[in-house]
């Protein structure tokens, strides 16, 4: 049976946006048909012919259908999957819980959450990690939620650039993933000098116009979304990744870092220590620091600049730690088997 995939427009890069492709390419490559389903729209909060177009398109799927809807169009609209989750096989795949984002006020995070929980209390849901899982499952009562965490494609080693100043943080510029944290942590670090680029894109207006401004007056270089060679090629000049996040289900730039033997000092929120993980003798690759502590993101990358031995530690526990990441043919079989579970058949 072919499986409807009902996905957010991938204007702009994002880990749930390579996710969803990534999943929906290999369910193929197995011979399980997907259908992908794009639905325009301001997700969560689509506009009123955006929220008729996504319910035109579930009427119109025949009874006992199997269908994978990102959350970010599914949580929002309980309303629209109410009529057909009864008749269709629904699995909602949790990328992030809406009221997680930052800059959100109370009321409408509120919202959000009631919403969420109608959702996902309908249907079978999915979340990227096993944090994720037993958070969602906590928070909404949920009896089951499975897990399929995020593949990682194979890649050389990074060759780095002197093997301790070049930092890259691969994030889009929103208050959830901190780079306003980051800034301030390099402020303060004194000594061996160090250079910082930032991947990921850049929007305006608020909080992308302060991290602008404070980056022209540092050492930091925004260099917005980066894709295919762009990214590799930064990728490959990092000595060290760095993920301030606020909040995170997962943290893909981490095991893209780990792929490449690039260690990773990173806050320890949600999913992130389960993806940073640990190497075949038990030591982490990287430094996990109290997520909101600007001081203690600062003093985990002034140990890195100047302590050698630290560095050579951490970066031969990344290079181990390649060999332990399942792929996304491995993470395609166990949405396939999530969707049998589920009755996506």
């Amino acid at each position: 049976m072919t499986v409807t995939f009902v996905v957010p427009p991938a204007d702009v890069p994002s880990g749930g946006n390579t996710y969803d492709a990534r999943i929906a390419a290999e369910l193929e490559a197995s011979g399980r048909p997907v259908r992908r389903v794009e639905a325009p729209g301001f997700w969560p909060r689509p506009g009123p012919a955006d929220r008729e177009r996504l319910s035109r398109e579930l009427a119109l799927l025949p009874d006992g259908a199997g269908v994978l809807m990102d959350g970010l169009v599914a949580c929002g609209v309980p309303e629209i999957l109410g009529p057909h989750a009864d008749r269709l096989r629904i699995v909602t795949l949790v990328h992030l819980p809406l009221a997680d984002e930052t800059g959100l006020s109370p009321g409408t995070a509120a919202d959000l959450d009631a919403r969420e929980r109608a959702v996902l209390g309908m249907t079978g849901v999915v979340a990227t990690s096993r944090w994720a899982a037993r958070r969602l499952a906590d928070h909404h009562g949920l009896a089951r939620v499975h897990h399929v965490a995020p593949g990682t494609d194979p890649a050389p080693l990074a060759p780095g650039t002197d093997g301790a100043s070049h930092l890259l943080c691969v994030a889009s510029v929103t208050p959830r993933k901190g780079h306003d944290l980051l800034l301030a942590a390099l402020a303060r670090v004194d000594g061996p000098p160090w250079t910082c680029v930032c991947a990921g894109p850049v929007g305006r207006g608020g909080y992308a116009d302060r991290v602008r401004a404070a980056a022209e007056a540092s050492e930091v270089r925004l260099a917005g979304a980066l894709t295919g060679a762009d990214l590799e090629a930064a990728y490959a000049a990092a000595d060290l990744v760095v993920l301030p996040s606020r909040a995170e289900t997962f943290g893909m730039a981490v095991t893209e870092a780990l792929a490449r033997g690039v260690p990773v000092v990173a806050s320890r929120v949600g999913g992130v220590p389960e993806a940073l993980g640990r190497d075949p003798r038990g030591e982490r690759p990287g430094i996990l620091v109290a997520p909101e502590d600007a001081d203690a993101l600062g003093d985990a990358l002034r140990r890195w600049l100047t302590d050698p031995r630290l560095r050579g530690r951490l970066r031969t526990s990344a290079r181990r730690r390649r060999s332990q990441l399942a792929g996304w043919r491995q993470a395609a079989r166990a949405m396939g088997a999530v969707l049998d579970r589920e009755g996506c058949r």
